[in-house]
């Protein structure tokens, strides 16, 4: 089996990913690694969860390593664009052991957070800059930063990119960099406009297909659950009462702050992500995701792409996407990295044309069942010893979370303060004006919330079986193999603290979620 160092990984970084836990090049980053590491243009495609960040972030680490020239202020000598802060702040911390091992500066900046510590920070310099376009185009603007040192460019999800409207500010970007530097383009498809970036800006490039991201993984189960709208919540209950990590995705973000209060409010902990959070917001709850404070992640289509967290064995589409490449990318927080996973469509009789039509589309043949609240088919899908917690230990638990995970983001080398989320936002503006400035954005309803004056009772964590021993890893980090649904094993999970409380009837909360989930607007 090849290795990283007869791939060309200098020995040194083949040591730090060693002791990352990451021994076996993924099939993307064999492909790709003897031509980026030679210093070849290089187009990449492969699905989400293929593993393309250490594809990218090896070779700019080995490449300016080699170089050994200290970076002027301002001035960073490679950068990486991602559409989105979360994909940013994950590429960053992919980055980072491996920089540090070879004693390179890194530093990542978007909008939605306070300019001056980035700024600073760029007046120190830095080796690697991971920039979202809108806010770099800013600092470029304002004279903080210039790109004419940049040896290598990457490009990660750039058809994400073209998605969210960021092609001008991008070519902008590119054409300030110098024209004999790398460039590495990385994307699941070259529609949208990705192929004239390719066109303008890259030479020669040679392109490493190494899978369709038209289909889906064979890892991936698919599910469809006809149901009726006064049981769709009821469904949800169940399924996302079972032990370990969930994604929920929404086609509001009405919808998703919604449902997670109702979640919560069932006894199931949950947090929300989407547009209207501001940026710490974002951060505690998804800290309360990754910590398995709240196993489930209620969010719109900004988590479909860039969120890498270990072991999410379920995505349940509560909203069915209105195109297939939304439903394979949402779909693509499971089953990554060779591990299995279980993706399910909740449909209402309303909704079958359209979700025969996504399947098709999407290549895939998904098992329908029609369900009900206390079906055993929903034990089979997500097995294991149902858990509720009362309102006030989840409400506790969380505010714990978001207090613990505070001193971390205060302290950390690349913490920002204060800022807002641009209102109706995904990611930062592309070169927009900011429409409010300092730290009164929206916060959370859910890790953000104050710690309940009932105190969160203890109890004894229920049991789950262990997961897959081995090691494997992933586009965006390090990670401990997944236990299986498909075969029927109970998610591994974090215990839950609080008393578990007698299962809700289903109609709870059914009412308001059905009365808001027939809308087809897409908001993020």
């Amino acid at each position: 089996m090849t290795t990283f160092s007869e791939l060309g990984v200098p020995a040194a970084l083949a040591t730090a990913l060693t002791g990352l836990g990451i021994t076996t090049p993924f099939p993307i980053q064999a492909a790709t690694l003897p031509d980026t590491l030679a210093g070849r243009d290089v187009l990449g495609r492969g699905r989400t969860g293929s593993g393309k960040t250490y594809a990218f972030v090896i070779p700019v680490v080995a490449r300016l390593a080699a170089a050994s020239r200290k970076p002027r202020a301002g001035r960073p000598r490679a950068l990486i664009l991602a559409p989105t802060r979360e994909l940013a702040t994950q590429i960053e911390a992919t980055l980072r052991p491996l920089a540090d091992a070879a004693g390179l500066r890194t530093l990542v900046v978007f909008g939605g957070v306070g300019a001056n510590p980035q700024i600073r920070a760029l007046k120190a310099g830095v080796d690697v800059l991971v920039a979202c376009p809108g806010r770099l185009d800013d600092h470029i603007r304002n004279g903080h930063a210039a790109l004419d040192d940049v040896e290598i460019t990457v490009l990660d999800e750039a058809d994400h990119m073209a998605d969210l409207g960021f092609l001008p500010v991008v070519r902008r970007l590119l054409s300030q960099t110098p024209a004999g530097g790398q460039r590495l383009l990385f994307s699941a498809t070259l529609d949208n406009g990705v192929d004239v970036l390719v066109q303008r800006f890259m030479r020669s490039p040679i392109t490493h297909a190494v899978d369709s991201a038209a289909q889906a993984p064979v890892e991936m189960e698919h599910h469809v659950l006809h149901v009726q709208h006064d049981d769709r919540f009821g469904v949800l209950v169940e399924l996302l009462a079972a032990p370990g990590r969930s994604v929920v995705f929404t086609r509001t973000k009405r919808r998703a702050k919604v449902l997670t209060r109702q979640l919560n409010a069932a006894g199931v902990p949950a947090v929300e992500l989407h547009g209207n959070l501001a940026q710490n917001a974002r951060n505690r709850n998804l800290s309360a995701f990754s910590d398995g404070t709240a196993e489930t992640l209620v969010a719109t289509d900004i988590a479909a792409r860039g969120i890498h967290v270990d072991d999410v064995a379920l995505v349940i589409h509560a909203d069915p996407p209105v195109e297939h490449k939304a439903y394979l990318h949402r779909s693509g927080r499971t089953a990554r990295a060779g591990a299995r996973g279980t993706v399910i469509t909740l449909m209402t009789d309303d909704q079958q044309a359209d979700v025969r039509d996504l399947a098709r589309k999407a290549g895939i043949r998904p098992a329908t069942h029609r369900t009900r609240p206390g079906d055993v088919l929903l034990e089979k899908l997500a097995p294991g010893e149902r858990t509720f917690l009362s309102p006030a230990s989840i409400s506790a638990a969380l505010a714990q979370s978001a207090a613990a995970a505070a001193p971390a983001a205060a302290t950390g080398r690349n913490a920002e303060a204060g800022g807002n989320a641009e209102a109706g936002a995904e990611t930062e503006g592309a070169g927009r004006p900011r429409r409010r400035r300092g730290g009164r954005g929206r916060r959370s309803a859910t890790a953000a919330a104050p710690a309940r004056t009932t105190p969160a009772e203890s109890r004894t964590p229920k049991k789950s079986p262990a997961p897959d021993g081995g090691k494997a890893h992933n586009a965006g980090q390090a990670r401990t193999a997944s236990s299986s649904r498909g075969s029927g094993q109970a998610r591994g999970s974090a215990p839950r603290s609080g008393t578990p409380q007698q299962r809700p009837a289903s109609s709870g909360g059914a009412a308001a979620f059905s009365a808001r989930s027939t809308g087809r607007r897409s908001g993020r």
